[in-house]
């Protein structure tokens, strides 16, 4: 059994979410959250979750809260996530880069954002699904936990 962890942001933008609109061949389309595996040279979860934010968005980000984790069991592979809230500090689109900006295959990351508040994201397809019912009871609690 593999096991693959990763650190995704709950990333705020003032009082809005910051979601990655995924549209994959093959796939109906999906959001989620910023974010990514954690690789072995991360010094730690939150290093690889500011190299993600840096390459998926050409984002940086305040301080970081871990805010839940989760655990996906597939037949092969196990997926632990952690979920950060964090404030958007900056963001340059222009700047994005990474392994999944070269590969058309992956399909297309394009950025939207929804107000932090379970009716506007309850309707929205999230992966993973966890997400949703973490946001469903907890999206407007969350801009009070970052500075």
């Amino acid at each position: 059994m593999r096991v693959r962890r990763a650190a995704r942001a709950l990333l705020l933008d003032g009082d809005a979410l910051v979601l990655l609109r995924r549209t994959v061949p093959g796939r109906p389309v999906y959001w989620t959250t910023p974010g990514g595996r954690i690789e072995p040279a991360d010094a730690s979860p939150e290093a690889a979750l500011r190299r993600e934010l840096d390459e998926e968005l050409g984002a940086t980000a305040g301080p970081v809260r871990q805010v839940f984790a989760c655990a996906e069991q597939g037949p092969e592979l196990q997926r632990l996530t952690a979920f950060y809230v964090c404030r958007l500090v900056t963001m340059d689109l222009s700047r994005r880069h990474g392994p999944e900006f070269d590969d058309p295959s992956k399909g297309r990351y394009d950025v939207d954002l929804f107000p932090c508040a379970p009716a506007g994201l309850g309707r929205l397809n999230l992966v993973p699904e966890v997400l949703t019912a973490y946001l469903r009871d907890h999206a407007g609690d969350l801009p009070g936990l970052v500075p």
